[in-house]
């Protein structure tokens, strides 16, 4: 089954316009039931409240959006199941993550419920062979997506710090899958990431400097899990192993090293990794003098390098393949160097 282009740009559009319309009326219903991100907390940058529930308006752009194609297309019954595998376990983080916005869980509950995301999903994708880098061992391959799936959802949930940040950079994210997808033949993983692309950009039209409404925990771990269980779901184009492995940790390369920086930095300073605090990326940036809005610039751009990258090495026949993967490692350990030297807080 194929989609054409014109489809693509219809899942997009569609995505996007009800996001953007929903996200308002999310963001009444958050200032009418005083469900709000108050700044009283000091690793908090804000200075007035700023309404949550931005999460819920994305949770119902995608789902409704995804759901709604495979009744009208002539998507099969086991494609129908193939997608419920990819959205299922994001909306159940979605909703502990909304759960968290309105009554402030501690840390373990959200983590236990990721590694449970975490496992019902390498289940899922390793029983249905639809792991986009198989080892050829069931359990390295279960591993690998469990430890990858509660990762990368702490680390757009770590990265949701700044006006625009997380998600400008899942959009920017989306779309590289997306087009990765759509070179492999893997029209369901391409309409998943546009629909994704689309609801971010949405959304972001409320949340980009100075943000009138955040997503909270809610849209962070949905959209955290949706991507990584794209990224693992991906079967790049790739004429090399370290190609094919590498390409989701350059898609996610940013929000990776904005979660190994403030990690880092919090163990060497004693404190717990979950503790919040001004040491993610965007508070570097800020302390060296960018503005909020020109620090969420600099981190799109960032992103748009790595995306380019993970593009870059899913061309045929490239023979250069493991260069830029080379380049693109160096330039993420140089990245770390400057960032992990900056004052902490």
């Amino acid at each position: 089954m194929g989609i054409s282009n014109l489809e693509y740009i219809a899942l997009f559009l569609a995505t996007f316009l009800l996001v953007g319309l929903l996200t308002p009326i999310a963001r009444r219903v958050a200032l009418r039931r005083e469900i709000v991100d108050s700044p009283t907390q000091n690793h908090k940058t804000h200075r007035e409240p700023i309404p949550y529930l931005g999460g819920v308006a994305i949770m119902i752009g995608v789902i409704t959006i995804s759901y709604a194609t495979s009744l009208i297309s002539n998507f099969s019954q086991n494609t129908f199941i193939l997608a419920t595998s990819v959205l299922g376990p994001a909306l159940i983080l979605g909703l502990i993550g909304l759960w968290d916005d309105l009554r402030n869980l501690s840390p373990l509950p959200r983590f236990i419920a990721q590694t449970v995301a975490g496992v019902f999903t390498a289940a899922l994708l390793i029983n249905s062979n639809t792991s986009g880098n198989p080892t050829g061992s069931a359990a390295i391959d279960s591993l690998i997506t469990i430890i990858w799936i509660v990762g990368i959802s702490n680390s757009i949930n770590f990265f949701d710090n700044l006006d625009g940040g997380a998600a400008g950079t899942v959009a920017i994210s989306a779309i590289a899958i997306a087009l990765l997808a759509f070179g492999s033949g893997q029209y369901l993983i391409t309409a998943l990431a546009t629909v994704t692309a689309g609801a971010t950009l949405g959304f972001l039209l409320w949340n980009k400097s100075p943000a009138r409404i955040y997503m909270g925990d809610a849209g962070a771990l949905f959209l955290g899990v949706l991507v990584a269980t794209l990224t693992i779901r991906l079967s790049p184009t790739t004429d090399q192993l370290i190609g094919s492995f590498a390409t989701p940790l350059l898609i996610l390369a940013i929000p990776i090293l904005d979660t190994t920086v403030a990690v880092l930095s919090r163990l060497r300073r004693g404190i717990s990794p979950f503790q919040g605090g001004q040491d993610h990326l965007s508070h570097r940036l800020i302390r060296k003098g960018r503005s909020r809005r020109s620090a969420a610039f600099t981190l799109w751009g960032l992103s748009g390098v790595f995306a380019s990258f993970a593009i870059w090495v899913a061309q045929p026949n490239f023979e250069y393949e493991k260069y830029i993967v080379y380049g693109g490692a160096a330039l993420w350990a140089l990245l770390f160097v400057y960032f992990f030297a900056t004052d902490d807080e």
